[in-house]
């Protein structure tokens, strides 16, 4: 492929994605603002808009800094286009599959609702929180189609938010779920699902 049509591919996956993504998120969040139970903690202004807040500096910074500032951290390899491409779209797939698995429990901030389950199944027997992996993998594949770049700062800014957030859920499902989320700790990995011994017997 040529170099315009890798950058109209990348575009087609970046907008697929990450709109289909931001669509599913809006949709779920106006449906569970109706059917939702009732919240009975969550967490301040804060922790429900940081990672929010954290991509718009982002996007603010690299609109305002000159262009060919990220030139340095760019990696003219067409190969890291192509694992872009998958690494994004298993990412979105995994965050669509724990956003249904989660249902009507989802809130955008650290929250227990009234009557309130640990899940501890699907998405949630590989990692503690496969949304978030989800996109940590969606930034992932962003950088890698588009070269690494300021991508790669954007990467490390997603890293230090979600880990802000998961510190402030896991204190809140700790305190609801006293001795079963401890031992959910010990069962599953955070973030990078653990690779499985193979059976030899």
């Amino acid at each position: 492929m040529t170099d315009s049509e890798w950058g109209r591919f990348a575009g087609a996956v970046l907008w697929f994605c990450w709109g289909l993504f931001l669509a599913v998120w809006v949709l779920g969040a106006l449906y569970n603002a109706r059917r939702a139970p009732g919240v009975r903690t969550r967490g301040g202004f804060l922790q429900r808009w940081r990672i929010a807040i954290g991509i718009t500096v982002v996007i603010v910074v690299n609109l305002l800094l000159p262009k060919g500032t990220w030139d340095p951290l760019t990696v003219h390899q067409e190969w890291l286009r192509a694992v872009g491409a998958v690494v994004l779209i298993a990412g979105t797939a995994f965050a669509l599959w724990a956003r249904r698995a989660l249902g009507l429990m989802w809130t955008s901030a650290p929250a227990a609702k009234e009557g309130h389950e640990l899940r501890t199944d699907g998405p949630y027997a590989i990692v503690r929180h496969p949304i978030y992996t989800a996109i940590l993998a969606m930034f992932i594949g962003t950088a890698l189609l588009n070269q690494l770049g300021g991508w790669l700062v954007a990467l490390v800014i997603a890293v230090v938010l979600v880990q802000w957030k998961i510190a402030a859920e896991e204190r809140l499902m700790t305190a609801e779920f006293p001795g079963a989320y401890e031992e959910y700790k010990r069962r599953v990995p955070q973030l990078i699902p653990r690779l499985r011994k193979l059976d030899r017997s």
